[in-house]
Formats: structure tokens, sequence, C-alpha cells
């Protein structure tokens, strides 16, 4: 006869009846983050290969603000994936091939009009004013997106219309594009829409540089006789312009100082959008003051008005 076991099996804890009560959220706080550090991290480094590329890797460490430790095991596991390269003669890195696949799947999913909706939105209220967003595709401009602030106000253009490049708002966007885009729409005849519209090859490209240089653009007439329209460059996270925001109105309601007014405004909604889109720009310049007068003209003004 065998001795009985005086081992006994643990006893089981009591289930509860239902789940213990989830702690609440700190006072204040309404929004929960969902966040993940390691997901975080690697999108940071993600953009920074988009900015940097081809860039070592304690360069993009220090761009995504992590260790070389942390990026050197987040650029090996991008890279067996096929989203990142490693360069190993130069030691560089450089996103892989794959992105190209997401990137097309993004621009067919409208993407851009879809993070762009509420700025637009934000935009035309606080000026009143019909709202569009275009886009390059090759030597074209096509309109991705607009916000009309009232149905009795006229839309000039709407999603999907293509136009060409040297005329009107859709010059910033040539502007902005590679040399090889603006000497090949420079060699083409350039279509008149109207008497306003500029289509002397030498001007438009002395004017590419001067949009350029100012980062904006004021147009009048060129595509449809009667419009006035303000134009400013929206970025994504490798710096390059990827959009036009553009308010256009009729002549009547933009006659000087408005559309000075409106620039403004335009400025700080496209930088908004671009640090989106994941962007570094700076804030916009402040609004142009006058130049102060000579003391001549301070004399001749009070001598006018004692």
């Amino acid at each position: 006869m065998t001795a009985a076991r005086s081992e006994r099996a643990p006893a089981r804890p009591a289930r509860s009846a239902s789940p213990p009560a989830a702690k609440p959220p700190p006072a204040g706080d309404k929004s929960p983050d969902y966040s993940i550090a390691a997901v975080d991290r690697a999108l940071d480094l993600l953009e920074a290969l988009g900015r940097i590329a081809p860039a070592p890797l304690v360069t993009l460490a220090e761009a995504a603000g992590c260790s070389r430790t942390a990026a050197f095991r987040l650029l090996r596991t991008l890279e067996a994936r096929g989203f990142a390269i490693q360069d190993e003669a130069r030691g560089v890195w450089r996103l892989g091939a794959r992105w190209a696949m997401l990137g097309r799947a993004a621009q067919d999913q409208g993407a851009l009009a879809a993070a762009a909706q509420p700025f637009l939105a934000e935009l035309g209220q606080a000026v009143g004013e019909n709202i569009y967003l275009r886009a390059r595709d090759g030597l074209q401009a096509e309109t991705v997106g607009t916000f009309q602030i009232d149905p009795a106000l006229r839309l000039y253009s709407v999603a999907g219309d293509r136009r060409p490049l040297h005329a009107g708002a859709a010059r910033l966007l040539l502007a902005y594009a590679p040399e090889a885009v603006q000497t090949q729409v420079l060699a083409q005849r350039l279509p008149r829409f109207t008497p306003a519209t500029r289509t002397d090859a030498a001007w438009v490209a002395a004017d590419l540089q001067r949009i350029r240089g100012r980062g904006y653009l004021i147009t009048a007439d060129e595509v449809t006789p009667g419009t006035v329209s303000i134009t400013c460059p929206v970025r994504d996270a490798s710096g390059q312009v990827v959009a036009a925001l553009t308010v256009s109105a009729p002549s009547m309601r933009m006659r000087p100082p408005r559309p000075r007014s409106l620039l403004g405004p335009v400025q700080e909604a496209a930088v908004k959008l671009s640090r989106a889109l994941g962007a570094q720009v700076p804030d916009p310049p402040p609004p142009h003051e006058p130049k102060p007068r000579t003391a001549a003209a301070r004399a001749a003004a009070a001598a006018a008005h004692p």
C-alpha cells in the first residue's frame, strides 16, 4: 500500500466576477495616448531617411533623435522588409524600393487631399473665399482639393481639373519643379487663355526665379478673366514642394490692398499643412511693412497737413 501524497496542488485563485476596473485617466486628460514608442522611433528614422539620405548611421540617428543602437536595429529591420538599403561600400543608408509602392498607393487613395481638407476649410472660413489645392502631375497641374465657403460663390476649378503649368497659380508649381521639367515646359508653345496670360518663355523663366525668391505668387486674370489668386507652396517631409495652396476670388473683392492682406493667412495655412505632412519649415515672415518715409517726405507731409 502506497503512502498518500502529502503535497497538494496550489489552490487556484478565485475568478473575479468582473475584470478589474480600468484606472481613470489623469484629471484634464480627455484624449488617451495610444502611441507606441518603438513605432514613433521608426517613423522618425524614416522621415530622416526621406530628408537627408543617403547618410551614415550616426547622422540618421542624430536626425531621428535616437541612439545609434536603436537606429541600427530599426534600419536592419527595415532592410529585411525592403524599406531600407545599405550601401556597404560607402557606409550609408537610403530608402528602399518598396516605398515607391506605398507612395503610389497613397496618391491613388487621395492621401494629400484628405490630409489637407481641414486646413483648406480653416483657411476658407478665415478669409471668406474659396480655397484650392493643386499638385503637379507631369507637365500639368491638377486640382486635388477644394473648399467652397458658400455654394453661391463660383468655383473656378474642381477636383480633377488639369491645366498647364505656366499660367496663373500653377506657375508656382513650375517654379519648384525639377529643372528638366521647367526646360521641357518652356520649350513648348505656351497657350494663351486671356490677354493677361504670359506666353513669353523668357519672361516665365525669369518669373520662376522671382517666385522662388519671395516664396509666393499673386496673379490676376491669367487663366480666368476677373479673378485674383494668392498662392503659397506646400512641402512634405523631404522638404520638396508637393502642392500649391491658393485663394482665388473675383477682382471686385480683390482690390488692393486686400490681396496683400490675405497673403499672411495663406502663408500660415501652407506652413501648417506642410508641418502636418512632416516638413520642417519656419514660421511665415511677418506682414510686409511699408518702408519709412525719408526726412524730405515727412517734411512735405507735415507741410501739407499742419
